[in-house]
């Protein structure tokens, strides 16, 4: 399946794209989920997300983090607060240290507790996209503080792209566990 292009085309991805995290999460064994994510031997693997998240619950903090971002931007908005997505003082060049700040914000929080807050912001996101329309969503220019994009390309990628992101990562993981 492509990028989705309409309201239901990003709905069922993101649907299917969490579901499909959760069931490889659910298939993890106790030795995946207990060894530390280590991926520096992979030459291939140089972004800092490979070096930054060390267990599944960075990963699922990561994604609710990110969920956080699209909801608060998209409310502010709404009332009338112009806000940008990535909140100040960070931007797109910068926003690699605003995921250090989130993993580091997160280390007392459980496993536990990150599937749960995951749950509830992933349902909270694809709410918030249940109430806009496919024009809404799909058409450039149809809210001033999206900018060049379209709105439904936000939730693409706090959604399926970023659970596919996930997925990867995972997969990587287990990969290297088999091998060791």
């Amino acid at each position: 399946m492509g990028r989705p292009t309409t309201k239901t085309d990003l709905l069922n991805a993101a649907t299917a794209g969490y579901e499909k995290m959760n069931a490889l999460i659910a298939s993890l064994t106790e030795k995946e989920l207990a060894t530390p994510f280590d991926f520096s031997k992979d030459e291939k693997k140089k972004e800092a997300h490979w070096r930054r998240d060390r267990n599944l619950r960075d990963i699922l903090i990561h994604l609710y983090e990110w969920h956080q971002l699209l909801l608060n931007w998209v409310q502010s908005n709404q009332n009338g607060d112009s806000k940008p997505f990535i909140p100040e003082p960070y931007n797109w060049k910068t926003y690699g240290d605003m995921n250090i700040k989130f993993w580091e914000k997160h280390q007392d929080t459980t496993l536990e507790e990150a599937k749960k807050m995951l749950e509830k912001s992933h349902k909270d996101v694809v709410s918030l996209a249940e109430t806009f329309s496919n024009e809404e969503l799909f058409t450039k220019g149809t809210y001033q503080w999206v900018g060049k994009s379209t709105l439904g390309s936000y939730f693409i990628s706090d959604t399926s792209s970023h659970y596919d992101w996930a997925i990867k990562k995972l997969k990587a993981h287990i990969k290297n566990c088999k091998s060791t």
